[in-house]
């Protein structure tokens, strides 16, 4: 009798490293064979003197850049150009991590592999791409990280992730902060208008060598490096973040607030009502939050609506319509302060209601980087949060649909102006 033949194994699902076996042969190149330099030259030939005729590159502190061997350029990301901008730093091939759904067709990754790009799975700890970094590290060549991990725009800088400090570690090279500002405003679409674009490199920072970085170790690198980025951001003029806040107001929204903007590390004045409070002035804020009921918005307002800084975004969170004419807080707000942008937080009036009852709160603005950096801020502070650029979208609370809460906006608007 016939000896049963074996079974068959099961299939067993895709493992995450098989998705990256996709791109061995781009990572392979660029450790082993590095750019194509005639294509390299070529582009760069053509580039660089459009980016100094068209976009009137300025290019501020290249000496502080290390002639030869290892260097890693840390910079922020805002378009799509700003690799090929960098790269006219240096003399010599600078090669980039792009995400790696740019190398899905064939000849756009062809193209961009040629010219120094490797890929990296965003939102997962690639170890092929730190291998591949630490390969062109190695030969003594240049890498540029953008430790964001994605394009930010518009508003401040987004909040950096700690691959650049693991790389830095493990590589022993020094690390190049810099920032580059105006490549967000020169694409509209496919059209690519005139606009001036600088950038501005800071002193080289450098740090022992480790065989294996540790997450908490490779995160203290990282909270060194970033703060050098953002002093070239805020020098260019970028828009600088939220660092003093002050809370105007009484009552669970009020409490949630100073509790949440506390351990998002502000610098915080909490004011009730109209009372005075010792700290910084009004007028320094960067953000003013005014939290409460709709009765109270009038008296906040009354007490110190003039001492907030034009310059200061303002944060409006109050239960209810404003009285007589059932207007929206965020709409009565904006009608009455002088400040860069009106936002609003829709949502459960305490945060542990929303903790408890999977509700998710939303910042809305008109203005979409002030929108993300609230966000960030709340979710930096352990408080799930979403942004929006419509400001009606902030009062959608929990699972309720936008437009379920019109129509329920409109009856109340309706009831207060019938009674």
């Amino acid at each position: 009798m016939p000896a049963p033949a074996p079974a068959c194994p099961a299939p067993t699902p895709a493992s995450p490293a098989g998705a990256s076996a996709t791109y061995e042969a781009e990572h392979r190149r660029a450790r082993e064979r590095g750019v194509n330099p005639i294509l390299y030259w070529l582009v760069r030939a053509v580039f660089q003197p459009f980016f100094h005729l068209y976009f009137r590159l300025s290019r501020i502190g290249r000496e502080h850049i290390p002639t030869d061997g290892p260097v890693i350029f840390a910079s922020n990301h805002r378009s799509f150009l700003d690799p090929f901008v960098i790269a006219t730093l240096i003399r010599r091939p600078m090669y980039y991590v792009a995400k790696r759904e740019l190398f899905r067709h064939r000849l756009q990754g062809w193209f961009l592999n040629s010219l120094g790009a490797f890929p990296v799975d965003r939102g997962s700890s690639d170890a092929e791409m730190i291998a591949t970094a630490k390969a062109i590290l190695a030969r003594g060549d240049c890498v540029r990280i953008f430790p964001e991990g994605t394009r930010i725009r518009p508003g401040a800088l987004g909040t950096p992730r700690r691959g650049v400090g693991r790389l830095a570690l493990e590589s022993g090279a020094p690390v190049v902060p810099l920032a580059v500002i105006g490549t967000e405003d020169v694409r509209r679409g496919w059209r690519i208008r005139p606009h001036k674009v600088r950038i501005r490199v800071g002193r080289a920072l450098t740090f022992p060598r480790v065989q294996r970085a540790s997450p908490a170790l490779a995160q203290a690198v990282t909270d060194r490096v970033w703060p050098c980025v953002m002093l070239q951001w805020e020098w260019l003029g970028g828009v600088v973040p939220m660092r003093r806040a002050a809370v105007i107001g009484s009552g669970a929204r009020a409490a949630a607030l100073t509790e949440l903007l506390a351990r998002a590390g502000l610098d915080l004045d909490a004011r009730s009502g109209a009372a005075t409070a010792t700290g910084p002035p009004l007028a320094d804020c960067d953000l003013v939050c005014l939290a409460g009921a709709a009765a109270e918005l009038g008296s906040m307002l009354a007490a110190h609506g003039e001492a907030i800084s034009p310059h200061a975004t303002v944060l409006v969170h109050v239960d209810g319509l404003v009285a007589p004419l059932g207007t929206l807080p965020v709409a009565y707000v904006a009608e009455r302060v002088c400040a860069r942008v009106v936002a609003c937080l829709g949502g459960p009036g305490h945060a542990g209601d929303a903790l408890r009852g999977g509700a998710v709160p939303v910042v809305a603005a008109t203005d979409p980087g002030v929108a993300r950096e609230l966000a960030e801020m709340l979710r930096r502070a352990g408080l799930p949060a979403e942004h929006s650029s419509a400001t009606l979208a902030a009062l959608v609370e929990g699972c309720v649909e936008p437009e379920q809460w019109t129509r329920q906006l409109l009856r109340q608007t309706a009831g207060q102006r019938a009674a």
